[in-house]
């Protein structure tokens, strides 16, 4: 069945199924990376591993957000806030210019970009939230007419692209495969996921909401498939809007799904090389793929 510009569409979950991956075992990947994002919209970090617990917000990973111009967030009723009112690379790709390195032992943000004075101070603190407001309002000029704000999330808050979406998981197999499409390497960090996961097949992923799985040694429950925006147009090392992504994503599979949100239902650690078990997958006697 041709979509868009004539590709074929994703294979179902049944013919993954089909496939011969029955059971969510066969379909185990592993963590091959794990990233934090401090402040919504700049530099992800790397981590070796992290603690995941239910109705907690990854830990370290969008505490901090920088409104462009006033977004009526209240943080003693913190709310979902759209990124379209933050200083996020679906609007602004200069933000990626910024090179951002959170230190946990001292609480101290540092940023760096070429031309700028290098930042450095505790967010936790409103002289440094302001301080870093004015540090990058210089950085990006006209491209935030601002006034530019720092926010702090309350504890469990974050400042998400979903108000659900805890937990962000982008198959490489999925990337790779737009990639070939599109002709190009695809950098995976256009995706800005907590984990990153190989070992599954290209696009199963999107066929399971509801689900449950396993990541590392926490239990979790796929929540919905992440629908992508022009952040991924970006390129995180020059800052440039260089790809259309979303344009391929719709061309070669009809949607603009790559990735997935879960939530988590059971804690634990999680690091790098664990597994990440795929949900079991059983035939659907219904579908007229078993018939």
């Amino acid at each position: 069945m041709a979509v868009g510009s004539g590709s074929l569409v994703r294979p179902s979950v049944a013919l993954v199924a089909r496939a011969g991956l029955r059971q969510g075992a066969d379909m185990s990947g592993h963590v091959a990376a794990i990233f934090r994002h401090p402040v919504k919209g700049f530099t992800p970090e790397p981590l070796e591993s992290v603690v995941l617990a239910p109705g907690e917000g990854f830990p370290h990973d969008r505490v901090w957000a920088v409104e462009n111009g006033p977004c009526g967030f209240d943080p003693a009723a913190p709310a979902f806030v759209p990124k379209s009112k933050f200083t996020v690379l679906a609007h602004i790709p200069k933000v990626a210019a910024a090179r951002t390195r959170y230190d946990e032992a001292t609480g101290v943000l540092h940023a760096a970009s070429p031309g700028c004075a290098e930042f450095a101070g505790r967010l936790a603190e409103a002289p440094a939230r302001e301080a870093f407001a004015a540090w990058l309002a210089e950085l990006l000029g006209e491209d935030a007419p601002g006034p530019l704000r720092v926010l702090e999330a309350p504890p469990a808050h974050r400042f998400t692209d979903h108000p659900l979406g805890q937990v962000s998981i982008v198959n490489l197999a999925s990337v790779r495969d737009l990639g070939r499409r599109m002709g190009v390497e695809l950098d995976p960090l256009r995706f800005r996921a907590n984990l990153y996961v190989d070992g599954w097949p290209p696009w199963a992923e999107n066929g399971w909401t509801g689900k449950p799985m396993m990541l590392g040694w926490a239990r979790a429950e796929v929540f919905k498939p992440i629908v992508r925006c022009a952040a991924t147009h970006v390129d995180p090392t020059t800052a440039e809007r260089d790809l259309d992504v979303c344009k391929a994503l719709f061309d070669n599979y009809g949607d603009l799904n790559c990735g997935i949100y879960v939530r988590v239902t059971a804690g634990g650690p999680v690091g790098r090389g664990d597994a990440v078990t795929a949900p079991a997958i059983e035939p659907q006697p219904e579908d007229p793929e078993w018939a």
